[in-house]
């Protein structure tokens, strides 16, 4: 009789109906969105600094100039772009790490992919909001005439191009303490910016900047904004997006084995 009754399995065994693993990571997404929302002093720096930027230097001191608006939509973008990623993912996963949040969400019963999942979604919606507000800016203050298709590739550029530099962040995250973050994260940030061409235009810039910008993937997340406002067209935009999937990739490499170690 034993052999021919059916055989029960514990339900920690049992696979998980899916859905309820979508629910798990809607709700993870719904989480990370309400964390950010209800922490402006974290949010609004974040999405704005690139907006004050531009609203200085491409609309107020900028004195018509079309060329230099259109030119600094798309690199004061990109320089929008990077921050939600970077600092989404690198202040959060260290003060998460030093905290034992990052610990205890491992120990919850969710789909392994949904805390990933959580911030790159919030990260894609900050530097989407990034996005708009700079192109509100440059259309209707800055006069900058963009067609339809050029605002589309703004805003797909805008909202996979933070996916690089949330692995970079990652992998930062994974380095750093908590409380120092968000210092050791500008000492990144802000130099990769000025010596990819994001505050002055690569010409502007020593020689040997511009001899090693292209090592950097801010560089060419500013090819692909260029690009996207019809001012970089002499060149194609698959090979900066082909780099920039290839740091994506590195750098998400890096930091799940360094999470794996050292937790």
């Amino acid at each position: 009789m034993e052999d021919i009754l059916p055989i029960h399995l514990p339900a920690t065994d049992l696979p998980m109906p899916r859905r309820r693993v979508l629910g798990a990571y809607l709700a993870e997404i719904r989480s990370e969105c309400l964390r950010y929302l209800r922490a402006p002093a974290f949010i609004l720096p974040m999405t704005l600094f690139s907006t004050v930027f531009y609203l200085m230097f491409g609309v107020l001191i900028n004195h018509g100039n079309a060329d230099a608006a259109r030119y600094l939509l798309a690199s004061y973008s990109a320089f929008g772009i990077i921050g939600p990623g970077l600092f989404g993912f690198g202040v959060s996963l260290a003060i998460e790490r030093d905290g034992g949040l990052l610990t205890l969400k491992r120990a919850l019963p969710m789909p392994p992919g949904a805390y990933l999942l959580g911030k790159m979604t919030m990260a894609m919606i900050a530097a989407a909001v990034v996005t708009v507000l700079l192109l509100l800016i440059g259309t209707l203050l800055a006069h900058v005439a963009l067609s339809w298709s050029q605002i589309a590739a703004m805003l797909a550029v805008g909202s996979l191009g933070v996916l690089p530099f949330c692995a970079l962040g990652m992998f930062l995250g994974t380095l750093i303490r908590g409380q120092g973050a968000p210092g050791l994260l500008n000492l990144v940030y802000l130099p990769m910016a000025f010596l990819s061409g994001l505050w002055l235009p690569l010409p502007m810039l020593p020689q040997v900047v511009r001899q090693f910008a292209p090592i950097w993937p801010s560089y060419h997340l500013n090819q692909l904004t260029l690009a996207a406002v019809g001012m970089n067209n002499h060149a194609a935009p698959w090979p900066h997006a082909l780099v920039l999937a290839g740091f994506a990739l590195a750098f998400l490499s890096l930091a799940a084995r360094r999470l794996r170690r050292y937790g």
